[in-house]
């Protein structure tokens, strides 16, 4: 299978390379580079040891900063520990940052390149469902603090993100799925061809090639017209209001893609109150959302979530606000909805409870 290349159009525009192998093209995008940090997991130790084994050849001095697995990666202490390895190897404004791993740790490795030195290069190596489609392409970086989730962060572009999909093939199938969540949020607001190849087959596994570049080029396209996040790239957030204050509210016990599902429900639901979306594309997203093997439930604190989503980085001022569909593919702000809607949007993903 060839590579598919997708560009991220702006004022520093960069390829995502899609396909089999695609890794190996790490030692052409820092070729002439001194140094390099590759940001890695424990777990992933054999993927960051191949992808500096890459580098070495290219004559890029290469070493392996080691960092948690998942979200537990994504704090104030990790950052200053990786740091002062950088402070270490000597890692100077023309050198580099790999980030080899899942969303959080790309995210992680974005944040790190962005600070040291006031931006340092990053090259993102996803090895996830989740980081390929979402959060290794667009440049937003960031760690969570107690308030919330990402909420200290920068924008910083990579300079090429390398999407190896044989890297999924050892991905366990909980990970895939909820990876699929952020597949799926790109067919809602964007790509309704998404919607039928997942209606087709709902592991994602005939056509994940597909999927992934689909939902790649629609990140792309929001990305490339407003990096900053104060207009069309806010589409993106579908379901992540919710999604970012379950996370909050489980510590981070709940895989991202699974609150992004429940997110959806509660957002679709939202906009039927709202009287923006008909009931049979409500009822859709809920059939969809179960195809795929993630929750459309969760029972919590209605209050305590209220609180958090009032701190999310989406918010403004005093205001609540949510990405809602006006018909599928037609995403909107819903600023400040009535109360009412929200509380029965939320009763519908509670299970009806009060």
């Amino acid at each position: 299978m060839t590579a598919r290349r997708i560009t991220v159009a702006g004022d520093r525009p960069y390829d995502v390379l899609i396909g089999p192998g695609a890794q190996v093209q790490l030692g052409v995008v820092l070729a002439g580079t001194a140094r390099a940090a590759v940001v890695h997991s424990r777990a992933l130790a054999a993927a960051a040891g191949a992808a500096v084994e890459i580098l070495q050849q290219a004559g890029v001095a290469a070493e392996a900063v080691v960092v948690p697995d998942g979200e537990a990666a994504k704090t104030a202490q990790v950052a200053a520990g990786a740091w002062e390895e950088f402070g270490r190897l000597g890692l100077t404004r023309s050198d580099a940052v790999v980030g080899v791993g899942g969303g959080a740790v790309t995210d992680l490795a974005g944040f790190l390149a962005a600070t040291w030195l006031r931006g340092v290069r990053v090259v993102q190596v996803p090895t996830s469902l989740l980081g390929m489609v979402d959060a290794a392409v667009g440049g937003k970086t960031g760690i969570n603090t107690a308030a919330g989730k990402n909420l200290v962060g920068a924008f910083h572009p990579p300079v090429a993100v390398l999407e190896d999909t044989d890297a999924l093939a050892g991905l366990p199938e909980a990970e895939f799925r909820a990876g699929l969540a952020e597949v799926v949020k790109c067919g809602f607001i964007a790509d309704g061809r998404i919607l039928e190849l997942l209606d087709a087959d709902p592991t994602g596994q005939a056509d994940t090639a597909e999927l992934i570049a689909r939902a790649v080029q629609v990140k792309a396209d929001a990305v490339g017209e407003d990096l900053y996040d104060t207009g069309r790239r806010e589409f993106l957030n579908y379901g992540h209001t919710l999604a970012h204050a379950i996370e909050r509210v489980e510590d981070f016990g709940w895989r991202h893609g699974e609150a992004v599902a429940v997110g959806l429900v509660f957002a679709a639901e939202l906009a039927g109150q709202a009287g923006l979306l008909s009931r049979a594309d409500v009822d859709r997203h809920r059939q969809l959302v179960a195809a795929l093997g993630l929750p459309t439930t969760y029972r919590g604190d209605w209050s305590r979530l209220q609180a958090v989503m009032r701190v999310d980085k989406k918010a403004r001022g005093a205001s609540l606000r949510f990405v809602v569909l006006d018909g599928l593919g037609n995403p909107r702000i819903l600023t400040d909805p009535d109360q009412p809607w929200l509380d029965a949007a939320w009763a519908a993903v509670n299970g009806g409870a009060a």
